[in-house]
């Protein structure tokens, strides 16, 4: 059998809303996009939310609308994809690159705070002594969050906006401990939380994102910054009431979300929590099959957290297995399993390399760790036998490759 990594899930409900939607003659911007951000608010807890037409334009426009320039440096994860530190670097700040954590593979305070004596000390690579850190960008990996009082609490101390990367963790949520209430993604005090729907995320408009804020000033901002700078936006200007005047306040992008992606969002979001739990019980299902292969390492599931489950990696134990992950994932793709790598971290890249003199042995837990990781299947339409595949096929190459003296 073979395995796609991914598959999307669209039901009849979307494809109607889609065709309502085609047939309403209103296709960009308008009352459908409306109803998307006012139906996500509610969902996340937060008082504003902002559509857009992907989760790195959300981000974007956060640190523009933050005030982000030239002269300033942001904290940014290494262990991420390229979106996080690219906005960073679209007005001509500096990401700081911070090292992950082994287990979770979100961000490492401890690195952060090293990486911001360095800096003041002026005494990392490729980067200018004098250069204040402003903010920070923190990534919750595959959907399990950061610690919110731990984020706020280092932003605190150091005087740093935090913009949320949360591409991966809708729905998701924390809580300090067993008797606390679950506290959302997307309704912390941070500055922005910003959220992806690409097609292969946990809820998917095609294309599309969303920020939220407890700012109303900070995200009418964003807005106006998502259209141009226009004064007003398209539904606005041509809904019954509005008015066909409208005035640049700023220079702006092109990044607003149409009532087409909307119509299929609206939808994808009255079905998030069912869809997560069908994710959940994939994460269960490959816990319960794989928990005895010595070979390789699963990912957590903390009792303090509603995983997102946007992604399953597993860490290859190296010293076990006679060969190495590029070899275990090409033998995992003759057998028709999809699979992706949760990534290359942003130092081993050429552009950070090339242009920070970034080294391996700056960041060495992400180092040594990316060269372990797997992302295995993991969407809400599996079904028994599709897990039953995977986990045969991991189970094989985990026997045929064993090492007999182990390391």
């Amino acid at each position: 059998m073979e395995v796609p990594f991914h598959r999307p899930e669209l039901g009849e409900e979307e494809i109607a809303e889609v065709v309502a939607t085609l047939r309403s003659g209103w296709l960009t911007t308008g009352p459908r996009v409306k109803r998307f951000e006012e139906a996500f608010a509610r969902a996340v807890e937060a008082p504003h939310a902002l559509a857009l037409s992907s989760g790195t334009a959300a981000l974007h426009l956060a640190t523009a609308a933050l005030g982000l320039d030239g002269e300033q440096a942001v904290l940014v994860p290494a262990m991420t994809f390229a979106a996080t530190a690219e906005v960073v670097r679209y007005p001509g700040a500096v990401p700081v690159l911070v090292d992950c954590e082994e287990e979770s593979l979100n961000l490492s305070f401890a690195d952060a705070e090293e990486k911001l004596t360095r800096l003041a000390a002026g005494d990392l690579p490729g980067i200018d002594g004098g250069r204040r850190a402003v903010g920070i960008i923190p990534v919750h990996v595959g959907g399990a969050l950061i610690d919110g009082d731990a984020l706020a609490g280092f932003a605190r101390r150091h005087g740093l906006w935090v913009v949320e990367d949360a591409a991966h963790a809708f729905p998701a949520a924390w809580r300090r401990g067993p008797q606390e209430p679950w506290l959302p993604c997307g309704g912390s005090p941070s500055a922005v939380t910003c959220f992806s729907f690409y097609a292969n995320k946990t809820i998917t408009t095609g294309e599309g994102g969303m920020a939220t804020s407890h700012d109303r000033e900070l995200i009418e901002r964003m807005r106006s910054l998502s259209l141009h700078g226009l004064s007003s936006d398209a539904w606005g200007r041509y809904a019954a009431a509005g008015s066909w005047d409208y005035r640049i306040l700023a220079p702006g992008y092109k990044y607003n979300l149409t009532d087409v992606a909307a119509a299929i969002g609206l939808h994808q979001l009255a079905r998030a929590e069912r869809l997560r739990r069908r994710r959940e019980a994939v994460a269960r299902g490959y816990r319960e099959r794989l928990a005895d292969v010595e070979e390789i390492e699963l990912p957590e599931a903390p009792e303090n957290r509603v995983h997102s489950w946007h992604l399953f990696p597993i860490k290859l134990r190296l010293e076990r297995l006679a060969i190495d992950r590029d070899a275990f994932a090409a033998d995992l793709r003759r057998q028709g399993i999809g699979f992706s790598v949760h990534w290359r971290p942003l130092h081993l890249h050429p552009y950070y390399r090339e242009t920070f003199g970034w080294r391996p042995e700056d960041l060495p837990v992400a180092t040594a760790v990316w060269r372990r990781l797997i992302s295995l299947p993991i969407f809400p339409a599996m079904g028994d036998g599709e897990i039953e595949a995977v986990t045969s096929a991991v189970r094989r190459l985990c026997t045929r490759h064993r090492r007999r003296t182990v390391v």
